[in-house]
């Protein structure tokens, strides 16, 4: 709200605005909630707050339990700042936000950081090792060691969880495995790049999925933001130089599963006191249960071994490195990812996942040199931006 008080900080005694039931409270024109300017004030007008701008009222202390003798326990405290200032005059309160910003800033560079150096090695290991179910279910493997040890040696703490707990998880990990598996399989198949530029897709599939099978409305600006999504993608697949129908089909079944797996969480965890590190934690474990026996019986244990022995006559003893790589900084990009919901908004965070689609396709394209037609990369290009306008369309 706003105030056109003339003065830089003022306190105001609660039992001004107190008053006993048999008393009526009025105000004529002249009536101010203010003391009168001391003459020590009058001498510090030449500080660096205006006298004649108005003054927003930032926060408003001990305001309860208030009596109506006067004594400096019951004052009531307003923090202000003038209209033309971004933050309050007082340091304390603008210090913490910015910590906070800069916290959130730090989440954000290390989730795309690690995000890129995971979708460089994964596609490194897919090259020589192809085999996506088992390297899948490494990732999850190396997520769920990392985490028990966090546990046992207490640098995390560990979850206080039930068996309901794991009754709503239990869809959620069934999605997260499909989704994880598909853009797996879709990257051994094709570029990095085109996989991520089908997966920016994944809003429409949102919103499909919400409004058709859930019955939820939409406004109509997030009904737009689909065109340039579909028409984006759309255009990238038909000028993709490698494309792939395993590689193209992978990537259109992760989204859908990766949608669904919004939903099942959204209904499943309200309430749930569990942090967002550990909730991906136990997410990665009881993943990695459902997907080793597939993981086996789809491509076995014979398969790996031939597969591993080969790399190795290619690669060399490296390709152990980065099967290890791959899987450490899946779990971490993730980690972050989920730890950094619990300080910023879902439109931010979805904001924050376009950003890093871009920043790992664009790195992709220069590390391995994939070769991009214009019209491709203009499809990537309105894709992104339909994915952009999406997310400031649901707010």
């Amino acid at each position: 709200m706003i105030s056109t008080v003339k003065q830089s900080a003022f306190t105001i005694n609660g039992c001004d605005f107190i008053r006993s039931k048999s008393q009526s409270l009025t105000f004529s024109h002249r009536f101010s909630l203010l003391p009168p300017l001391p003459a020590a004030m009058k001498s510090r007008r030449s500080s660096g707050v205006s006298f004649t701008k108005p003054i927003y009222v930032s926060s408003v202390e001990n305001f309860g339990g208030l009596k109506k003798e006067r004594s400096n326990d019951n004052l009531v405290k307003v923090k202000a700042y003038e209209a033309d200032r971004i933050d309050p005059i007082e340091g304390p309160d603008s210090k913490t936000e910015v910590a906070r910003r800069l916290k959130i800033g730090v989440y954000f560079a290390t989730w795309w950081f690690l995000n890129v150096i995971f979708n460089i090695y994964n596609k490194k290991v897919l090259n020589a090792f192809p085999f996506p179910w088992l390297t899948s279910t490494l990732s999850l493997a190396a997520g769920s060691l990392i985490m028990l040890m966090s546990w046992t040696l207490r640098i995390a703490e560990t979850p206080k969880t039930d068996l309901e707990f794991w009754k709503t998880l239990l869809p959620v990990a069934v999605a997260h495995t499909i989704g994880h598996v598909a853009a797996t399989v879709s990257m051994s198949k094709v570029a990095v790049s085109f996989t991520h530029i089908i997966k920016s897709g994944e809003p429409a599939f949102s919103v499909l999925v919400s409004r058709f099978l859930l019955g939820e409305t939409f406004p109509t600006a997030v009904y737009l933001s689909l065109i340039p999504i579909i028409g984006g993608c759309g255009l990238s697949a038909l000028t993709e130089l490698n494309f792939n129908w395993i590689g193209f089909a992978g990537a259109m079944i992760s989204n859908v599963a990766f949608v669904f797996r919004n939903i099942f969480s959204k209904r499943g965890m309200k309430g749930k006191s569990v942090s967002g590190m550990n909730y991906y934690a136990c997410l990665s474990m009881l993943s990695l249960l459902l997907l080793t026996p597939f993981a086996i019986a789809v491509e076995g244990p014979q398969m790996w071994a031939l597969g591993f022995e080969k790399a190795v006559s290619q690669i060399g003893p490296q390709i152990v490195w980065w099967m290890a790589a791959q899987s450490v900084f899946y779990h971490l990009y993730n980690q972050v990812s989920y730890m950094s919901l619990d300080e910023i908004s879902p439109l931010t965070f979805s904001i924050g996942n376009t950003m890093k689609r871009i920043s790992v396709i664009v790195s992709s394209i220069i590390i391995f040199r994939t070769p991009v037609q214009p019209i491709n990369a203009l499809g990537a290009a309105i894709a992104i931006l339909g994915t952009f306008l999406y997310s400031q369309a649901k707010q």
